[in-house]
């Protein structure tokens, strides 16, 4: 059975630090591009970061560039995502999604977690 579980989220104050855990069962995550989506209330799901399944090519998106960090951890069949300098405005739901191919947009990937609520708030 192919599954994505996310971990990590929690409440955290502004300028703190959370890890998430992407923890695939079923198959290999290393073979798959994987992404970290969020999605805050009344807002669109949009795309945080990426790396791609040749490569480990990895992308950002701006709001989050030098802050975030994604990484592969194939002892554990693992992707994490290492956030420092949390903002109020980042707060949101994040989900991990995975995909032979992927992309930036959600529609590119075929496999999903069932997200981890992040709230940053003094």
């Amino acid at each position: 059975q192919v599954q994505l579980v996310e971990s990590g989220g929690g409440l955290v104050q502004p300028g703190g630090s959370l890890s998430l855990s992407c923890a695939a069962s079923g198959f290999t995550l290393d073979y798959y591009a994987v992404g970290w989506f969020r999605q805050a209330p009344g807002k669109e799901r949009e795309g945080v970061s990426f790396i791609s399944s040749t490569y480990d090519t990895t992308n950002y998106a701006d709001s989050v560039k030098g802050r975030f960090t994604i990484l592969r951890d194939s002892a554990k069949n693992a992707v994490w995502l290492q956030m420092t300098g949390l903002k109020p405005e980042d707060t949101a739901v994040y989900y991990c999604a995975a995909d032979r191919a992927g992309g930036s947009g959600p529609d590119e990937y075929a496999y999903w977690g069932q997200g981890t609520q992040v709230t940053v708030s003094s």
